[in-house]
């Protein structure tokens, strides 16, 4: 790899309780649940896959289910993991711990408003897509700057990699929602001369079967 290359191994952390239910439940920023056993046999996975490959920093939200996926692909490489609260997964506000069902149900003019366009409609007393980038994006920059030439790894959350990946991809920002981000799946983003790109998206091959 160039001298002049970064690679950003972007992570969504493994499975929780509430991705696992059905229909699931969104969890946002308030509910901070650790991973569930399948979510750390993803980590788990994640590490193997990530075991013999450089990486020189990981980096992860706060959040408990991220700190944990982190640890996990850190320990063989002999890193200290850096958490960073700028990355946090969207505050969706008072829709915390609702199915879509139930959001459809209680608040169905929000509900509508916010499903057309994401980008510019706020989870209600929450965050928008467009919040979600503002925020997220400058530390995706300094982290690039920070370890040029070098590989990290970041673990963070559902709408946080869909609205930095929508970003990259050029798409409009309603339109992240489409993008799909697996627990445990891994984007590689590569910064060179000629700029930031998104090179692997939503890879999941590494996982076990379910």
């Amino acid at each position: 790899m160039s001298s002049e290359t970064t690679r950003l191994l972007l992570i969504r952390h493994g499975a929780t309780a509430a991705n696992e239910r059905r229909p699931y439940i969104l969890q946002g920023k308030g509910i901070d649940l650790p991973l569930s056993p399948a979510g750390e046999r993803q980590a788990a996975a994640l590490a193997r896959f990530l075991r013999q490959r450089p990486v020189h920093g990981v980096y992860t939200s706060t959040l408990y289910r991220a700190r944990q996926t982190a640890h996990v692909i850190a320990a063989p490489h002999g890193l200290a993991v850096q958490p960073v609260p700028g990355i946090g997964e969207c505050d969706v506000g008072r829709w915390e711990g609702l199915s879509w069902e139930s959001i459809e149900t209680r608040d169905p003019d929000h509900c509508r408003r916010f499903l057309e366009d994401p980008s510019q409609v706020a989870y209600p007393g929450g965050e928008s897509y467009a919040d979600v980038l503002a925020r997220v994006k400058p530390v995706f920059d300094r982290l690039l700057d920070v370890h040029r030439g070098e590989t990290i790894a970041v673990v963070a959350h559902n709408i946080v990699n869909r609205v930095y990946v929508a970003h990259l991809l050029g798409i409009e920002l309603r339109r992240a929602k489409e993008l799909h981000q697996q627990n445990a799946c891994i984007n590689l983003i590569v910064r060179g001369p000629a700029g930031t790109e998104l090179v692997t998206m939503n890879s999941t091959f590494h996982l076990p079967e379910p």
